[in-house]
């Protein structure tokens, strides 16, 4: 009998059902985890469940019974795969759940910084409609989408459905080609020219070393003054610091961020620091929660189980 241990399971809303595994199994799971609670938790497992709780290194060798980890999300930077790989431990992650979602919210986004729609909403509560006596009134710059180039960074699943979606309302989509690359692939463009053209550059490209601070202050001062930043990848994609500083003084026209280098972030995050930016948006990293797309999670993370009891094992890193 398998003993499956879930670490985080309000990392997934209660309203959305978890199908039962088709094997035999004792199940255990804890709406979170603290970094000194794993191990002893795991202890006895044979399966764990995480979301974003990190299985290092240290913990994972005080874990012998351990033949699985089933990542609930795509992002794997908080497992060690090279230990998993060495010890035999079976990793599988989620795939291609999130292709509807994530790029309507960083659509969304767009539009709300493109048309400032946060500023205007900011005014008419301030009362500043009231003041004007007119029937509208222009505190803000009103951009339209459509003839408007994206720059898309990552060109997966989520880049793919980005670039159909930015087509479809009328954009140019141009596709940037790995950062320090010497050649460029067919159908992208080089990093460079990417930022200094694109009037809204969107990230969809996974945390590793070599994306870490991928957007910083060289990469910022690159851009167009009114161009848009959405990251709805991985805060440690772009210099939280750097971007504060280039919107605060006009270097880029507005940024849109649903994921954080610390997650929550804590107060003093310079993201939430400034959070009254007129032309800063910010979400809590829900760019993929939409319903249908969390169902298909919650459905693939048990399949990913039942596929690894089976001895066909799916979706591995």
């Amino acid at each position: 009998m398998e003993h499956i241990v879930f670490l985080d399971r309000d990392t997934i809303p209660a309203h959305i059902t978890l199908p039962t595994p088709a094997f035999p199994h004792h199940w255990q799971a804890y709406p979170a985890t603290a970094p000194q609670e794993v191990v002893k938790r795991l202890a006895h497992a044979t399966i764990a469940i995480t979301n974003k709780v990190v299985l290092n290194r240290d913990i994972l060798s005080q874990l012998p019974q351990l033949k699985m980890i089933a990542i609930s999300a795509t992002g794997t930077n908080n497992v060690d795969l090279d230990y998993c790989h060495q010890r035999g431990i079976v990793v599988s992650n989620i795939r291609d759940y999130a292709s509807d979602s994530v790029p309507e919210h960083a659509l969304g986004i767009l539009f709300a910084l493109r048309r400032n729609l946060l500023g205007y909403h900011r005014d008419i509560q301030a009362g500043r409609w009231q003041e004007t006596g007119q029937f509208c009134f222009f505190t803000h710059p009103i951009g339209d989408i459509r003839g408007t180039t994206l720059g898309i960074i990552g060109s997966g699943s989520l880049g793919q459905a980005m670039a159909t979606l930015a087509r479809a309302v009328g954009m140019t989509v141009i596709v940037a080609e790995r950062k320090g690359a010497t050649t460029c692939r067919d159908g992208y463009v080089p990093f460079e020219p990417v930022l200094a053209t694109a009037d809204a550059i969107s990230l969809h490209c996974p945390l590793t070393p070599d994306t870490q601070n991928l957007i910083g202050s060289a990469e910022l001062a690159a851009m167009q003054a009114h161009a848009i930043v959405i990251n709805t990848g991985r805060g440690g994609l772009v210099d939280e610091h750097a971007l504060i500083d280039a919107l605060k003084h006009g270097r880029i026209g507005g940024a849109g961020v649903d994921v954080f280098t610390q997650e929550p972030a804590p107060a003093d995050n310079p993201l939430l620091a400034h959070s009254d930016l007129p032309n800063l948006l910010l979400t809590p990293h829900v760019a993929w929660g939409s319903d249908s797309a969390i169902q298909t999670l919650a459905d693939q993370l048990i399949a990913n189980l039942n596929a690894f009891v089976a001895g066909q094992p799916q979706h591995q890193v």
